[in-house]
């Protein structure tokens, strides 16, 4: 019965039985994520905006217009010719200007796909392949199931 006793008066004094003192906090407190749980009466900072910007293929698109555009009004004498001014091999320009294949509401809606906090939203291998595709009608097609993958894989 003493102990309980003790234990009363020492909540009232705000000592515990020891003597160590503590003290009751009437603000709300917040967790801090660290290696230990630590409190603190102020708010975490706001989370920041995601950062956002055009996706790699986006950019990659504008650049095959870029470089075709170049063959077309002969500052560029060929594709060959492109690739040994920029370093690359024959075959990356290839692939760049492959690109070029889409329909053109594809390549509309690839120019406006950006990647969000560095997540790009389809890799290049991907859109070759709906480049790829055949016709405009089958590429679209395609484009409708990469989509609607790639939708189903972000709800999860």
């Amino acid at each position: 019965m003493r102990g309980a006793e003790s234990r009363e008066e020492s909540a009232r004094n705000n000592t515990d039985a020891e003597g160590d003192e503590f003290r009751v906090i009437e603000k709300p407190l917040f967790r801090r994520r660290s290696r230990s749980v630590t409190l603190a009466e102020a708010p975490p900072p706001a989370k920041p905006e995601p950062v956002r910007r055009p996706a790699k293929v986006a950019q990659q698109l504008a650049l095959a217009h870029h470089l075709q555009a170049a063959i077309d009004r002969g500052a560029v004498a060929d594709r060959a010719a492109v690739a040994r001014k920029l370093g690359l091999t024959r075959a990356r320009v290839t692939q760049l200007l492959d690109l070029l294949l889409l329909a053109p509401d594809l390549q509309a809606a690839v120019l406006a796909l950006e990647a969000v906090d560095g997540a790009e939203p389809m890799a290049e291998r991907t859109l070759r392949a709906v480049a790829h595709a055949g016709t405009w009608a089958e590429q679209r097609v395609v484009w409708t199931e990469v989509c609607r993958v790639r939708a189903d894989s972000h709800s999860r």
